[in-house]
């Protein structure tokens, strides 16, 4: 039987009805049931990007599900066309999505818990909508999963390699300038004094905004799939090359210049100058593309 006929009893009728098939009703009451379920998780999450104890490696989350509401909006008229074919293969998503709700909630564990939440998304979408909906809005509910904080455990095992790889390669081009360097761990010492490359010198922050930035430009200027994912991937040697030449940077002042300079205020600056260059880098990836592969760059999305 086939998933139309299956859910047939969802489409019964139109009228008073909401997502084509739910009772207007019912669709509030679960509207309601889920807002209830994830208010508090979802209220921690905001707080996370934005409160005034925010973590600071996932400050660009509040964009993400801004930047999936403006592409629903701008791909309304496709996905409105879509007629609605439910299928009862959503109700083992929603399912599941509860599961891990209750997981997330009993283990204390944040990721599980907001990650249920694109599960039970997904699952209500096939559900009431179909598959061919949810593969319209595949993309900007995709998206969504890089609203939500890595967990701590798997960001240490990202975060303390990157503080290893920036060490030894700014340690590497301070040896090409001729600057005495030794390089024990994620410490450079030169002769003006010990350089530690910190966990928020790891490159982890920059690297992760990037990315999404990456996406959203590559999603606004770009409509070929493969060039997207090229400038995608690209982000993370650009941003990883961006935060060692920050390291190195910072080793040339200290050696040469005022210390000061590589701390506090200028130190925040120099992060940011380079964030611009790392930006600059990215666009200039995608400009090389279009000129060798011309057909179909610089496009907008219709």
């Amino acid at each position: 039987m086939s998933n139309s006929a299956q859910a047939s009893p969802l489409l019964s009728t139109r009228d008073g009805r909401s997502w084509d098939g739910l009772p207007r009703w019912q669709g509030v009451a679960l509207l309601l049931l889920i807002a209830w379920l994830y208010a508090s998780i979802f209220a921690h999450l905001v707080l996370q990007w934005v409160g005034p104890h925010a973590d600071r490696n996932f400050e660009h989350g509040i964009f993400v599900p801004i930047f999936s509401l403006f592409v629903l909006w701008q791909d309304r008229k496709r996905w409105q066309a879509i007629a609605p074919v439910p299928s009862w293969t959503g109700l083992p998503l929603v399912v599941i999505a509860l599961c891990t709700l209750v997981l997330g909630v009993l283990g204390a564990e944040l990721f599980l818990s907001r990650v249920s939440l694109l599960i039970l998304l997904a699952g209500l979408i096939i559900l009431f909508l179909g598959w061919t909906f949810f593969r319209a809005v595949l993309f900007p509910w995709a998206f969504l999963i890089l609203m939500i904080p890595i967990p701590a455990l798997l960001l240490q095992q990202v975060t303390f390699p990157l503080q290893l790889l920036a060490a030894k390669l700014a340690t590497a081009l301070l040896e090409l300038v001729g600057v005495p360097v030794l390089l024990e761990g994620n410490v450079i010492t030169i002769p003006s004094g010990p350089l530690n490359v910190a966990e928020a010198c790891s490159g982890i922050r920059s690297l992760l905004t990037l990315v999404t930035l990456a996406i959203i430009y590559g999603y606004l200027m770009e409509r070929r799939i493969w060039v997207r994912v090229i400038l995608a991937c690209s982000a993370v040697p650009i941003a990883v090359a961006a935060n060692v030449f920050r390291i190195f940077g910072t080793a040339l002042v200290t050696q040469y210049g005022d210390p000061a300079l590589a701390e506090g205020f200028y130190h925040a600056l120099g992060g940011w100058a380079i964030f611009v260059v790392a930006l600059i880098m990215l666009f200039a990836v995608h400009r090389v593309i279009t000129l060798i592969w011309k057909d179909g760059a610089e496009v907008k999305p219709a």
